[in-house]
């Protein structure tokens, strides 16, 4: 196997490992923080699916999918569209919030 092949692979594994964890979930287990700096789930799917289509985009010579199938408007954060999360606060955290799984999965 060639690395794009090997690379190729290893996103598969990770949209897998986040469609087992994520669905059937309800909004509030998806929304729940532990405590004021720890980070909920949506907040981690949505940060884990950023930078890989940051990350492949640039590889590419793409556009990001998020900025081009209007992801950012879906989830309607208050961040400008090319924010990946790197750096966020706890209440910018705090923001990522979503209704169902259906966002994150889809994106």
């Amino acid at each position: 196997m060639n690395i794009a092949g090997m690379l190729a692979e290893a996103f598969d594994r990770v949209g897998e490992a986040v469609h087992a964890a994520v669905e059937g979930l309800p909004p509030d287990d998806l929304n729940a923080r532990l405590d004021e700096d720890a980070n909920s789930i949506s907040w981690l799917v949505w940060h884990l699916t950023r930078v890989q289509d940051d990350h492949i985009a640039d590889a590419s010579g793409t556009a990001q999918i998020w900025l081009t199938e209007g992801w950012a408007d879906r989830f309607a954060l208050p961040f400008d569209a090319t924010d990946t999360g790197y750096g966020h606060s706890s209440d910018e955290v705090a923001a990522v919030r979503v209704d169902s799984a259906d966002p994150l999965l889809g994106y």
